[in-house]
């Protein structure tokens, strides 16, 4: 008897525990923790569109992504401007822009890139150096990223496969090609803007009969700046554009044709206003001639004006290359100049394209444009820029059909180096040494020691 009591009080205290174990609520995970996915089938709700498709990092963890970049004169602009604009709207993402010295960039992200340790994010320069990247696999394509519809397929051209059916690096920046000129000195001489070759030139004597100023200021000692701010800058003007330089990739034109050789042609005739020693002026010496006031006009580009406006106790303005006849169609080089890839290797693909599709919005352009006057949004959507020198430059592309540098686009890939090649013999048109006619002849034997047109 006693045995069936105790196993009678045995029994009830267990349907005691188990009827209080049924009540207790259900532990939590701990913070940090996955929980389960839901099952196969049900309905999620999709994110919307230009968010990250990935959740954020469990118990609110930031994921921080790197940039690499070139642009260390950029680190403020970046540190204090773009990336809290765009943590304000997504906190869980934090980035850190970290550039590498221009010069050492291209080697420094190769062997990272190869050793696995490069950033999230890479700066794109524009054409061959950004292609090669993609086709070794080091940066993603981008076609279906939301926000690519922004850009057409001229800006999206530099960070393209040949055919234009992938991109890979969503367009940011270009640079406009023109001249700046001391609106002091033209005051004091009553001269006006000029739009032809011929009133470039009377502007250009004026300049040298009074003898203040240096009327033209350039050297030819780096090489470069014959080419880019010579050639490059007044020739789209001859080969119109696009037209012309298409023309050269298809085959259908030659550097030995007229278009090219007026270029060079204008360019000899540079030598007779340019400052004295001119072959040993270097880049920042023609810099500095201009900002301390010596010289009157300075052909070069946009992105000039950041540095200028900060170093120029003179008010500066700017003109368009100069036409043949008043009222010819203008050609300007807007030159596409850097973009932002993803690392196909990066841990977080879908927090980087998060940040990507806001570089592609016109938010990140209206802050770009501003911050950094003289490189000019690709966005399709027009920006309205603060900067009144920034704001003329690129309201010229209402006026004017946009093309970029022809040597930049294919024709570089061999050897003898074409954009090397066009330094080179550019400036020794400016020094006297090569006639315009022989530079012609020596760009067109060098491409055809190793360029076929495709048929």
């Amino acid at each position: 008897m006693r045995k069936h009591v105790v196993l009678a009080m045995l029994l009830l205290v267990a349907l005691v525990l188990s009827a209080c174990a049924q009540a207790t609520p259900t532990q939590a995970p701990p913070a940090g923790e996955a929980t389960q996915p839901p099952a196969a089938g049900e309905a999620t709700q999709p994110p919307a569109a230009g968010e990250a498709t990935q959740p954020p990092a469990a118990g609110g963890e930031k994921v921080t992504l790197i940039i690499e970049s070139w642009r260390n004169d950029d680190l403020p602009i970046w540190q204090d401007v773009i990336i809290p604009a765009f943590e304000a709207k997504h906190p869980n993402i934090h980035v850190v822009f970290s550039p590498t010295a221009p010069a050492e960039y291209n080697g420094v992200l190769n062997s990272k890139l190869e050793a696995g340790t490069a950033g999230d994010l890479i700066t794109c320069r524009p054409f061959d150096a950004s292609l090669k990247l993609y086709e070794k696999g080091y940066l993603a394509p981008l076609n279906d990223l939301p926000g690519m519809e922004n850009f057409t397929d001229f800006a999206k051209t530099a960070w393209s496969t040949d055919d234009l059916s992938v991109t890979f690096c969503v367009p940011m920046a270009s640079v406009i090609h023109g001249f700046f000129y001391n609106k002091e000195a033209f005051d004091k001489l009553g001269l006006q803007e000029p739009t032809t070759w011929d009133e470039f030139y009377q502007v250009l004597d004026k300049i040298k009969a009074d003898g203040t100023y240096i009327p033209l200021v350039m050297g030819t000692a780096d090489m470069w700046e014959a080419a880019t701010m010579g050639f490059q800058n007044i020739g789209p003007n001859y080969w119109k554009g696009e037209e012309g330089r298409l023309a050269l990739i298809r085959g259908e034109a030659k550097f030995t044709d007229e278009p090219y050789i007026k270029t060079w042609q204008q360019l000899a005739r540079w030598r007779d206003y340019l400052p004295p020693g001119f072959e040993s002026v270097k880049y920042p010496d023609a810099q500095a001639l201009f900002t301390l006031g010596k010289g009157a006009i300075y052909p070069t580009g946009s992105w000039e004006i950041a540095l200028f406006e900060k170093q120029a106790s003179f008010p500066l303005g700017i003109f368009k290359p100069p036409v043949e006849k008043a009222g010819d169609q203008c050609y300007i080089s807007d030159h596409v100049d850097i973009a932002l890839g993803m690392n196909a290797a990066t841990k977080h693909p879908e927090e980087a394209k998060t940040f990507l599709s806001w570089v592609a919005s016109a938010e990140f352009a209206a802050l770009y444009g501003n911050a950094l006057p003289g490189f000019f949004p690709l966005h399709s959507t027009p920006v309205e820029l603060k900067d009144p020198l920034a704001q003329e430059f690129v309201s010229w592309r209402n006026e004017c059909k946009s093309t970029i540098r022809n040597s930049y686009h294919i024709l570089s890939r061999g050897e003898p180096n074409l954009e090397n090649e066009l330094w080179r013999v550019s400036a020794a048109v400016i020094n006297g040494t090569l006639t315009p006619e022989q530079a012609a002849q020596e760009i067109q034997a060098g491409l055809d020691k190793w360029y076929k047109p495709k048929q």
